[in-house]
């Protein structure tokens, strides 16, 4: 009985804590996503809310391999319906660093939603850089991301 206890607490170990732990995951096409998405931020606050609520482990819902917290039913129920509607451009991580040919996270708090599309930035100094030139930053990270996205950002 000790051996299966100790086998349990094992597993519990690697694979519970891993799934809380690890910095990243591997969403589709290999795009390298939060572990919880956007920081373990709701993804559907930022559209119907006043702004950004954090999720909690009552709701959650998976999606190409990441695990999506939020803060209502009705929010998680959303997300089901069309997760895509809701995600931060380039997998989370900051617009203008993207734009740039850079990736670093994109902070949860520094956010802003164009043309229906969320996008992140890493600190508000970067998104008023960002805010000078939004339409063309976008065009930017759209034309860069597809040769970023699958390589770490150590590589960049």
């Amino acid at each position: 009985m000790f051996i299966v206890n100790l086998l349990a607490v094992a597993f519990v170990l690697v694979f519970g804590l891993a799934a809380f732990g690890a910095p990243a995951a591997h969403a589709g096409g290999g795009a390298e996503v939060a572990a919880a998405g956007v920081g373990g931020y709701d993804p559907v606050s930022y559209f119907t809310e006043s702004g950004p609520a954090r999720g909690n482990g009552k709701f959650t819902a998976e999606y190409q391999g990441v695990t999506y917290l939020f803060s209502s039913e009705a929010n998680k129920s959303a997300f089901e319906k069309d997760p895509a509607k809701y995600l931060p451009a380039y997998g989370g991580y900051c617009a203008y660093g993207v734009a740039l040919g850079k990736k670093s996270w994109g902070d949860p708090e520094v956010w802003e939603i164009v043309d229906g599309t969320l996008y992140l930035n890493v600190d508000k100094s970067i998104q008023q850089e960002w805010d000078k030139d939004k339409a063309g930053y976008i065009t930017k990270a759209g034309s860069s991301w597809p040769a970023i996205k699958d390589k770490s950002a150590g590589e960049l």
